[in-house]
């Protein structure tokens, strides 16, 4: 089952949201764009559209019920709790099934509407998985064909992602080689060790128009 690297989640407090989309917007020289409202997981983002079909997300809880009773809801909130900061990278599929089948569980649909009014709709899975080891990415199946890499002239792309994890963990959760999924894109896996045995998303390296950046 081929994967592509989809998108790549940076969680934040509501009351930080603003500042962090400016900062990192500032950053790599491109315009984050509004989002919405993920009702059925309380969380709310705003995107950022990137070469080879990639975009960045800035995601963070709202107060409400879902935020602390869905999975999606549940990763955000507890990252945001520690601080804010890269949460996950995810995986795109045509076809989520083969997954559900070999996780053992059904896949969430999820959606949002942009301030437009157009609605985006999607299947996902895999986010217990992130939560009890950040390195391990869930997957996607998008429903609706208005990709969020899309939105917007992309100016920047994905050049390399830090990992704090290990590359055969990864492959196994994936069910196939990373290396697929992370066409284009340089991977370093780092010790969890150096980390004080966290795992997950160190930094990410954009490069732009006026060279590299990194965002940790």
């Amino acid at each position: 089952m081929p994967f592509r690297l989809d998108h790549i989640s940076y969680a934040t407090s509501h009351d930080q949201l603003v500042d962090v989309v400016q900062r990192l917007g500032s950053r790599i020289g491109s315009a984050f764009i509004d989002g919405g409202i993920h009702p059925r997981f309380g969380t709310r983002n705003f995107t950022l559209p990137l070469k080879n079909g990639h975009y960045l997300e800035v995601v963070c809880p709202l107060d409400h019920p879902a935020a602390e009773e869905s999975a999606f809801g549940k990763a955000v909130t507890t990252r945001a709790n520690e601080g804010g900061g890269w949460m996950s990278w995810v995986v795109a599929t045509s076809d989520i099934s083969p997954v559900e089948k070999r996780l053992g569980r059904g896949s969430v649909e999820g959606s949002r509407k942009r301030p437009d009014g157009t609605e985006l709709k999607w299947k996902q899975l895999g986010v217990l998985g992130t939560i009890k080891d950040s390195q391990l990415p869930f997957f996607i199946e998008w429903l609706s064909q208005d990709h969020p890499s899309l939105d917007g002239k992309a100016t920047a792309e994905i050049k390399q992602i830090d990992i704090s994890g290990d590359e055969n963990t990864i492959e196994t959760w994936l069910g196939s080689n990373p290396k697929g999924a992370f066409k284009d894109v340089e991977v370093n896996y780092l010790d969890a060790s150096n980390f004080e045995g966290e795992t997950g998303i160190i930094s990410v390296t954009i490069s732009t128009p006026n060279g590299d950046v990194v965002l940790d």
